[in-house]
């Protein structure tokens, strides 16, 4: 457990509100529900993105695909700390795997962006792919603020930061389902990579704050 982080670590000092056995047995079982959810989805949100983006030659799409499989590293190791006797004893570790999924997506979806840019083709339309970042942006907040509480409550860092990947996620289906509209209404094809060059910033900055053990309650 990291200093940075309320909850049971910060019992004695004031930072937050004392956790039972009991509770805490319950945000466990929360937490290892809420990751396999997490993980469910973003399998089906990979495999139907990069189809999708295969047969329609959209690089946004697969990249979207890709940022699911970040996700479900993400959500493996908040997974893989909750399934030991003592999950504090394994959140910095996991959260250094967290740090790093950003950073791979972030350096991926900067390249790919980059590349649909300067040259790297036109996307056709895709009906499964809007459809697919519509969903995708409906259930997201769902399973992130649900995730980003009992985390807080919990005291628990890396399912925080798990949470903010989560929420990542959300951003690029909203950055996705913008660009997939925006080019089948009007062909402006530099629509969705230029914001996902903001989105890469953004995960640039959460993988620094998963990383230094950041995300506080």
């Amino acid at each position: 457990m990291t200093d940075s982080c309320c909850g049971s670590g910060a019992e004695g000092r004031g930072a937050g509100p004392v956790v039972t056995g009991a509770r805490r047995a319950v945000l466990h079982r929360r937490v290892r529900w809420l990751v396999a959810a997490t993980i469910t989805y973003n399998v089906v949100e990979a495999v139907v993105a990069v189809s999708a983006g295969t047969i329609a030659s959209s690089t946004a799409l697969v990249a979207f695909g890709l940022d699911s499989v970040a996700e479900v590293l993400s959500a493996v190791a908040v997974a893989w700390q909750f399934s030991g006797a003592d999950p504090e004893h394994r959140e910095r570790a996991a959260l250094r795997a967290i740090a790093v999924s950003f950073f791979l997506l972030a350096a991926y979806v900067t390249g790919d962006a980059l590349w649909s840019l300067f040259g790297g083709g036109e996307a056709e339309h895709s009906t499964a792919g809007i459809v697919l970042a519509a969903v995708s942006l409906a259930v997201m907040p769902v399973l992130s603020g649900a995730q980003r509480r009992a985390g807080r409550e919990l005291g628990s860092a890396s399912a925080v930061a798990d949470s903010k990947q989560t929420l990542l996620c959300t951003y690029l289906s909203g950055v996705l389902l913008v660009g997939l509209l925006v080019n089948t209404l009007f062909g402006w094809y530099w629509a969705d990579p230029a914001a996902a060059l903001v989105i890469a910033a953004v995960a640039v900055k959460e993988g620094r704050e998963a990383w230094r053990g950041e995300h506080c309650c």
